[in-house]
């Protein structure tokens, strides 16, 4: 079900005039179709783990929310109901949610105070499924559980084998963390990370980072930066300037990007840059996550 037909391709973007200099794509993105980019890589063990039985899956996310679209159609492939606690209010749309219905998620919405509620309490989704029974599978959001770790470590080793090197420097969106963790994992201590915290006040990320790492059964690695103020305002935030400047790197580059995560990497990356940050012996790999759907919130 969630096996790509070949690995994402690794893509050298040659461009002193936008980014400064010589920079890898990992062109998640391109990974599958409709199961995009770092959520096809934390669904895929989750998932693979309940194959042969019946499971109603149950997870949460915001009305553009790229882990909502992208576990609707997995479900949908695998021909398991889904049910999506949407934060917002009843009469609230989206073309996201449009799609998730079409494939079968029956979204219920929640109030924002029981959405923080779902995030803080690992059991606060029974309140909102009617009779919740061992067949609801829970999902957390983002689809960041600690299992999640492991198919995004599995990128790491696509990285080496498809390149004949590792970069010194790889370069992440973050949401929740799991991703960044999940490549650290797949690092095993070699090189640095940066993250870019797509959200404002998130130092509390550090936290989250250990925890999935601990859960899943890694060391506490701490060759990694986290950015915490190239945020654009917050989650969702996307000012005119940022805006601009994913249209300009879609149409320099032919490399489609979107103001919530990954117009926001590349945006750092090139202020990084400009700022000196890198050696110039160090080689750098930016991984492209996917996911469009904040794209699709905005109208230029």
């Amino acid at each position: 079900m969630l096996i790509p037909a070949s690995p994402s391709p690794c893509q050298l973007i040659e461009s002193s005039a936008f980014l400064g200099r010589r920079i890898w794509l990992k062109r998640d993105d391109l990974l599958h179709a409709e199961v995009s980019g770092n959520k096809f890589r934390k669904l895929k063990y989750p998932l693979l783990a309940l194959q042969g039985r019946d499971p109603v899956l149950v997870t949460m996310g915001g009305p553009w929310s790229n882990h909502l679209h992208a576990l609707a159609h997995a479900a949908a492939l695998g021909g398991w109901p889904s049910i999506g606690l949407v934060r917002g209010a009843a009469e609230m749309k989206s073309a996201t949610l449009d799609d998730c219905r079409r494939l079968g998620m029956q979204i219920r919405f929640v109030s924002r105070e029981d959405y923080r509620q779902l995030r803080a309490d690992a059991q606060a989704w029974r309140r909102h499924v009617v009779s919740a029974g061992d067949n609801h599978v829970w999902l957390p959001e983002g689809g960041s559980a600690p299992a999640a770790l492991r198919g995004v470590a599995e990128m790491v080793d696509e990285i080496e084998q498809q390149l004949q090197f590792m970069p010194e420097v790889i370069m992440v969106a973050c949401g929740t963390g799991a991703t960044l963790a999940g490549i650290l994992a797949g690092l095993r201590g070699r090189g640095r990370v940066i993250g870019v915290a797509v959200l404002k006040d998130a130092a509390y990320l550090r936290q989250e980072i250990a925890h999935l790492l601990q859960q899943a059964g890694y060391p506490d690695y701490q060759n990694y930066q986290l950015i915490t103020d190239a945020h654009h305002g917050g989650y969702g935030k996307a000012p005119p300037e940022l805006r601009q400047f994913c249209r300009d790197f879609t149409q320099a580059l032919d490399v489609p990007v979107e103001p919530v995560y990954t117009g926001k990497l590349f945006h750092a990356l090139r202020e990084l840059q400009q700022a000196q940050a890198f050696r110039e012996d160090e080689r750098m790999l930016a991984v492209h996550t996917g996911g469009m759907q904040g794209a699709r919130g905005f109208i230029d």
